[in-house]
């Protein structure tokens, strides 16, 4: 089974469901995070539940291909995994490309299948419009350049794979993945550590 994350219309900006964009749920005291390449503020991207944790991706998009917002350790993205309970809304700065256009609320659908690409042509074949598929939770990455499963920052064990994300079904809910990439998440249960990476 593959679990494929849907595009399910719009959703409130600070919805404690699977959505893109929108305002990230934090502990109190969170600091909204900065590139380190060009030190602006990053941009939100998605806040993703995980059993009884969320993750929540950010990359750099202040200078769009200098800040190396590809590379799960190069400083210009960022991921957090944070316990579900107690959250708030971040403070957003005022300043930088800190947010997406559009809130897009995801859904979780299960398809008999192996695989995101089987998933995919399984829920095409079934009626579903291709370009609302919006990536998967779990099962195993579909790499398009190859495996860069990164290891933990905290225990340097590799980390488990957690979803995988497209850039957005229309240019308003899209994120910067250098032009029709994917987007993958990465996390560690023992160390409370999660990462972002993109290939295209």
């Amino acid at each position: 089974m593959t679990t494929l994350l849907i595009h399910d219309g719009a959703a409130d900006p600070l919805a404690p469901t699977p959505r893109t964009g929108g305002v990230p749920l934090v502990p109190e005291g969170f600091a909204w995070p900065e590139c380190g390449e060009c030190e602006g503020a990053m941009q939100f991207l998605a806040h993703l539940p995980l059993d009884t944790d969320v993750v929540a991706v950010f990359q750099c998009q202040n200078d769009p291909g200098l800040c190396d917002e590809w590379d799960a350790t190069g400083g210009g993205n960022k991921a957090f995994r944070f316990a579900a309970e107690g959250l708030v809304p971040a403070v957003v700065p005022e300043e930088g490309e800190t947010r997406l256009g559009a809130v897009s609320a995801l859904r979780a659908e299960r398809v008999a299948a192996d695989g995101f690409a089987e998933a995919l042509d399984q829920w095409a074949d079934g009626g579903g419009e291709p370009r609302l598929v919006q990536g998967q939770l779990g099962g195993a990455p579909a790499w398009v350049q190859g495996d860069e499963t990164p290891d933990c920052p905290a225990c340097t064990a590799p980390m488990a794979f957690a979803a995988q994300l497209e850039e957005g079904h229309d240019h308003a809910t899209a994120a910067n993945f250098g032009g029709g990439g994917i987007g993958y998440v990465f996390t560690c249960g023992d160390c409370r550590e999660a990462a972002f990476l993109w290939q295209c």
